[in-house]
């Protein structure tokens, strides 16, 4: 494998050159069967296989994570005076057909689809582990690194407590991962320091009541109304609870009840998300979202039962390790090759990683160079350039030979 020295880098001897014809090949077709392939949080067996089979024909020692699926793999030996730079990939798909009808690689499991880009995040790890596994072969890896393949990130709480809890990040000083981002054009990178994505939570409400007759609404509880009045009213008491620029928003996703037009139902169900810009604003919220649906379901007579599930904080990048992806990307790509990025009001479980070590994460352009259309993350019709699978191969490469350098 060739390397190139660009004069006035940092560690500038390491850096790798362009990937080989023939690895750019076998990765693209790599995620192009993890796409056809998708598996759910926690179930994804075959990815697991298919992931660990290539690390060791690599000549690496790939762990299954105790949960069952998931892997980590070391490339060099830690010990306690060289932690190590860790490289994160999510590697579960979602619950939602597959819409591309043109493409030859469309998922062929009913009903489930890599419509986040999980697959394009695994193979950028993967591609990665490889490259550093073949430097550190020649004896060009001067500090160990280690590649983190996490199940279960669409699950909320998510796969990396879990992950976390199998001891992924003992001998981890510092982490890294990218999230494709169909907004930014293939060959770039979005970087922000600081918070980049938004806390999300899991909200599941039950009203009750004893149903009756529309033509009396006034003898029963009118449980629709009910309903309806949670739906308007909730959103914009917590709106005025919080400091507005905290951005705490909750917003409906299901709403069921009723079963005739003549009958007010007995039972309501309706879910949603608590997202929130602000971690301490977060931390608050499950009281303020609580107390704002009891206040609207006493005042029409509502029984509620109400299921908050904690979900992620924000992700906030370390400013050191934001840079550190910044020289990487422009060691590689030229200066031009990174934007700013906002915060979004996604939410990512690679926050809880960053509770116990600074990290960061990068926006990962995956929009075909000139295209106007922007195919939306969790959209059936999503799909990456796949240029995408290199550019980030090369981030990650050139990010942990640069973290060795400046150790």
């Amino acid at each position: 494998m060739s390397l190139e020295s660009e004069a006035g880098l940092p560690g500038e001897a390491l850096l790798p050159g362009a990937l080989p014809e023939a690895l750019r090949a076998e990765l693209v077709a790599f995620r192009r069967d993890l796409h056809m392939h998708p598996e759910l949080g926690n179930q994804e067996f075959r990815t697991t296989a298919a992931i660990k089979e290539r690390l060791e024909r690599a000549g690496l020692k790939p762990r299954v994570l105790a949960v069952g699926t998931g892997l980590v793999c070391d490339i060099g030996e830690w010990d306690e005076g060289r932690p190590m730079l860790a490289l994160r990939a999510d590697i579960d798909g979602l619950p939602i057909p597959d819409m591309k009808t043109e493409c030859s690689y469309r998922s062929t499991v009913p009903d489930r689809a890599h419509a986040c880009g999980h697959d394009v995040h695994t193979t950028v790890v993967l591609g990665a582990g490889l490259v550093l596994a073949e430097l550190h072969r020649q004896g060009r890896l001067p500090r160990p690194v280690r590649l983190i393949f996490q199940p279960a990130e669409e699950v909320l709480p998510g796969g990396a407590a879990d992950a976390i809890d199998c001891g992924v990040l003992e001998g981890v000083g510092r982490m890294i991962a990218v999230h494709c981002d169909p907004r930014v054009e293939a060959g770039r990178i979005g970087l922000r320091e600081g918070a980049i994505t938004s806390a999300c939570d899991r909200l599941e409400i039950a009203l009750d009541g004893p149903g009756g007759h529309t033509a009396r609404p006034h003898l029963t509880t009118d449980l629709v109304t009910a309903v309806a009045r949670v739906v308007t009213d909730v959103p914009a008491l917590v709106g005025r609870r919080v400091d507005t620029r905290a951005g705490l928003a909750v917003t409906w996703g299901r709403i069921e009840s009723g079963h005739a037009p003549n009958v007010i139902p007995q039972h309501a169900e309706l879910s949603g998300t608590v997202r929130c810009l602000d971690i301490d604003a977060w931390r608050q919220a499950p009281d303020i979202v609580v107390a704002a649906i009891d206040e609207v379901a006493n005042l029409h007579r509502a029984k509620s039962e109400i299921n908050y599930v904690r979900g992620v904080p924000p992700v906030v990048n370390d400013a050191g390790v934001t840079e550190l992806l910044r020289d990487a990307m422009t060691a590689r790509r030229g200066a031009d090759s990174v934007e700013g990025t906002e915060q979004s009001l996604g939410g990512e479980d690679f926050s809880w990683y960053l509770q116990h070590v600074p990290g960061a994460m990068a926006r990962l352009g995956v929009r075909p160079p000139g295209e106007r259309t922007v195919r939306d993350l969790h959209q059936g019709d999503f799909d990456a350039d796949e240029s995408a699978i290199t550019v980030g191969v090369e981030l990650f490469t050139a990010a942990a030979l640069l973290d060795a350098a400046d150790a």
